[in-house]
């Protein structure tokens, strides 16, 4: 009378341990692949959830100069004054710098709203660079390694700034 009580509540708990089991499973190998997604999406989109990867951040450390510089010089004058309120820049100039950007490509007249388009993206911290990708700054991780890609696209983007200053005068 009990054997069969016994042998179907043992068959019920084997049972259960072995789904519970193939659900843990299921569920780790979930998990595994939206986190594998996740940092795919961070490389690619670059501002998800704490920014880029750690690859994706050497990456742009390593890269040349037009990895972390402004496709266009209204763009650039936006970036260096967002890196001047964020003190991200380590160039004691670059307030005086920005002034002169946005003088010279005559940023305070209300005519020129498609340059305005690219200097207001710049002062929210969104670097449009030269190989087409955008670097949205504000949204990068509080790293390390992020704050030297914010440092060194300051530098690079106001060093453009002078460049240009100096070029044309």
């Amino acid at each position: 009378m009990n054997h069969p009580y016994w042998l179907y509540c043992s068959t019920a708990i084997a049972f259960s341990s072995i789904s519970m089991n193939c659900t843990a499973i299921v569920l780790q190998e979930k998990l595994a692949k939206l986190s594998e997604e996740q940092n795919n999406h961070n490389i690619v989109a670059g501002t998800q959830s704490g920014g880029l990867s750690l690859s994706s951040l050497s990456a742009l450390l390593e890269g040349g100069n037009t990895t972390l510089s402004a496709n266009t010089m209204e763009n650039a004058a936006g970036v260096i004054e967002y890196c001047t309120r964020n003190k991200l820049s380590s160039m004691a100039n670059a307030e005086k710098i920005q002034g002169k950007l946005v003088y010279k490509l005559g940023l305070t007249h209300p005519r020129n709203t498609a340059a305005k388009k690219d200097y207001a993206q710049g002062l929210s911290g969104l670097l449009n660079t030269h190989n087409g990708q955008q670097l949205d700054m504000k949204d990068l991780s509080h790293s390390e390694l992020a704050a030297e890609v914010k440092t060194k696209a300051c530098d690079l983007v106001l060093k453009q700034g002078m460049d240009y200053l100096s070029f044309n005068g």
